[in-house]
């Protein structure tokens, strides 16, 4: 997906996570919220086998692992709004829409060079200035990338909570995490709702746009029934940050538990996840170990965006110290920090392409939001 809006294009205000709607109109008595999904096209101007633009640097979001290019949905319309740029965000293999041979190979050499291939499909040998950016296992892949010299032009580099230590830290709980999502939803609808009250998107409209990308119509099967949509199940409450937030356990997330209707559990499941993560299991250790030494090794400049200043681990916090890559912590969000808090992380990414000169700001943002170009 590709997107190269008009300047015109307004910016969306973010609800948090538990923002209620009310009726003013009947005193305040509170409606129930709409959990519909909503079209790629509100955000993406074509989705395609291959796209371009024709102004600015070229920005590659890679998603991570289990969501889709739809995740970046918000955040382009923010960033958009914000700097001339043109985005391409690519579903990666076994995510998604995309359909390869071989899609259950997610090794990082093969990821790499499917980056590096869309890029090349999209834009021939000579592609516009490069800056990547990636979430999660999208980050670690945007590493690879960068390290590995497969893009010509790559300028900048930025990864968004993801750091080696702490990913290695809970691999081990990983299947114990995907083990207590619910397998199956009755109808997307219930994906998005289950998404925003269990904290894996903590943001309503983000979540609207990118839960389509990661679950799909299961075709004919029987004797599959729908798993309740429950917020925290007894293995997620363990918390597996590093890949999706579920750990908060508020009192409103065990209010939401007792929202969803028992009967789901005794009606036919629609929808099922895109991809099976478990048996992935051999690439995770590929996809992190290592990847904070390549980091600084990359010799571009580098931006790190963190939920929390916990997930440094302690080669990154040296090389913060000595001043090798940009840093910011955006609290309070969960893992999904770019669909989350989406004109903060877009905030962030404008304030480093401009400092850097790879971008210009538009005109109706060139204020004190940038105090450097005072």
């Amino acid at each position: 997906m590709a997107s190269d809006p008009s300047p015109e294009q307004p910016q969306r205000q973010q609800p948090s996570m538990w923002e209620e709607n009310f009726d003013t109109e009947n005193h305040g008595v509170g409606r129930k919220r709409d959990y519909s999904p909503v079209s790629w096209s509100e955000y993406f101007e074509m989705m395609d086998d291959v796209v371009s633009g024709v102004d600015g640097p070229l920005l590659v979001l890679l998603h991570g692992g289990g969501h889709s290019a739809l995740s970046w949905a918000v955040f382009t319309a923010a960033m958009t709004s914000r700097v001339t740029c043109r985005v391409l965000a690519m579903d990666l293999r076994g995510h998604g829409v995309t359909q390869v041979r071989h899609s259950e190979d997610l090794s990082t050499l093969t990821m790499s060079r499917d980056v590096a291939n869309v890029v090349r499909a999209t834009y021939g040998e000579i592609p516009p200035p490069i800056i990547l950016v990636g979430h999660s296992m999208g980050g670690a892949i945007a590493v690879h990338a960068a390290s590995g010299s497969l893009l010509p032009s790559v300028v900048g580099l930025v990864v968004i909570d993801v750091v080696e230590g702490s990913a290695m830290d809970v691999l081990h709980s990983m299947q114990n995490f995907l083990r207590g999502r619910p397998k199956s939803f009755k109808t997307i609808d219930h994906a998005i709702e289950w998404s925003v009250k269990s904290g894996q998107i903590r943001n309503l409209e983000s979540a609207k746009v990118s839960m389509v990308g990661q679950v799909r119509r299961r075709e004919g099967e029987e004797g599959d029934t729908a798993e309740q949509v429950s917020p925290v199940g007894e293995c997620v409450a363990e918390g597996n940050e590093e890949f999706y937030d579920l750990n908060y356990a508020t009192d409103k997330a065990e209010s939401a538990a007792s929202e969803v209707s028992l009967s789901d559990a005794e009606t036919l499941s629609s929808y099922c996840w895109r991809i099976d993560l478990s048996k992935a299991e051999k690439y995770w250790d590929g996809w992190f170990r290592g990847i904070s030494n390549l980091f600084l090794s990359c010799n571009v400049p580098k931006l790190l965006l963190l939920a929390g200043i916990d997930r440094l681990d302690r080669d990154l916090t040296i090389g913060q110290m000595q001043g090798k890559f940009m840093m910011q912590v955006l609290p309070p969000c969960g893992h999904a920090v770019h669909e989350d808090t989406p004109d903060k992380v877009a905030d962030a990414l404008a304030s480093f392409m401009i400092r850097h000169k790879f971008a210009e700001a538009r005109s109706e943002t060139k204020s004190s939001s940038y105090p450097f170009m005072r």
